[in-house]
């Protein structure tokens, strides 16, 4: 029975990978994968780790000194793996997409409740304080949306917002063969937004797409959304545009600096993060913990991959769900 080191464990994350394996004997470890956790893999055939765990070339290294076979992201993303030192070692396995429903749902909630104070009205009637002032929002039918990145949780946020009447634009350097979308290029996407929302993967391209100038190019009081990856946005940018007033309001659920703080307690910390401190301390800033992902169906599903991908590889299957590694 191959062992299998499991990175920063949750409680929910062992709910549907202890249902659901039935093979594999997995070592749970709460700690993140780093070079000095990375020994808590020895004697394991492969590891699992999550978006926020170092799979840098030295740990990387590491693994496969220890006899790890297999890398077998429990998400989508990898940009916290380096590819080039893990050709010819070992392959990255990933689950492509858990459940596009949960990310647009969130991003939707984010947007209603920032527009609408719905968190400002909470909090304030439970103070038993039933005034209407600071409240007003904006009717979302209408309004001119603006989607970058269209793969299926991109198209799924843009049907959601057809729902509600909104007008929808899009860009994505790689349109999707789908007639109904209406592609514009960044320029005019920018201009004619009332809110903008990315569902773009991080890449060399697309980091910090959201910066100063980009920034300047859109429509003042713009709305901003990002469920996608922290570094598409940068941060020290976006909290200049929020004092400014260009930016109008940010619903974030991922921030550029979140691997030392995302996942965890720290409330009892008095050092922090300086702009993620006056992000948090703004009222037209509503941030969530990296949490858009976080639904039943989207756990299940993240076990059934990830587990289906382990098993393909050990039974010398295709692996449908491996990254490129190498000269990228």
């Amino acid at each position: 029975m191959e062992q299998i080191a499991f990175f920063d464990t949750k409680p929910y994350d062992r709910t549907w990978f202890d249902q659901l394996n039935h093979r594999f004997r997995i070592r749970y470890f709460e700690h993140k994968l780093t070079p000095d956790s990375v020994s808590l893999a020895q004697g394991c055939s492969a590891v699992i780790p999550f978006v926020n765990d170092n799979l840098s070339a030295p740990v990387i290294e590491d693994l496969y000194r220890f006899g790890v076979k297999v890398i077998a992201l429990r998400c989508a993303g990898y940009n916290n793996v380096d590819r080039n030192a893990a050709h010819g070692k070992m392959p990255i396995l990933r689950v492509p997409g858990y459940s596009p429903y949960a990310v647009a749902e969130h991003t939707m909630g984010l947007l209603l409740c920032l527009n609408r104070k719905i968190h400002k009205a909470y909090n304030r009637t439970r103070d038993f304080n039933f005034t209407l002032n600071g409240l007003t929002g904006f009717d979302l039918h209408g309004k001119t949306v603006g989607v970058i990145g269209t793969g299926r949780i991109g198209q799924i946020f843009m049907n959601i917002c057809k729902g509600f009447g909104m007008e929808v634009l899009a860009y994505d350097p790689y349109p999707a063969n789908d007639p109904s979308i209406h592609y514009v290029d960044l320029h005019t996407l920018f201009q004619q937004s009332d809110i903008l929302s990315l569902h773009c993967p991080l890449t060399e391209q697309s980091k910090h797409l959201i910066n100063k100038d980009t920034i300047a190019d859109m429509k003042d009081g713009v709305v901003l959304l990002n469920t996608s990856r922290g570094m598409l946005i940068e941060s020290e940018a976006l909290l200049s545009a929020l004092q400014s007033g260009k930016i109008a309001a940010a619903g974030l659920d991922v921030y550029e600096e979140e691997t030392a703080f995302f996942f965890e307690d720290f409330s009892e910390n008095i050092h922090r993060d300086q702009v993620l401190s006056l992000l948090l301390s703004m009222p037209n800033v509503l941030l969530t913990s990296h949490q858009a992902f976080l639904t039943n169906e989207a756990l299940k599903n993240i076990a059934e991959v990830t587990l289906q991908n382990l098993a393909d590889f050990f039974d010398g299957k295709p692996l449908q769900n491996e990254v490129k590694t190498g000269q990228l």
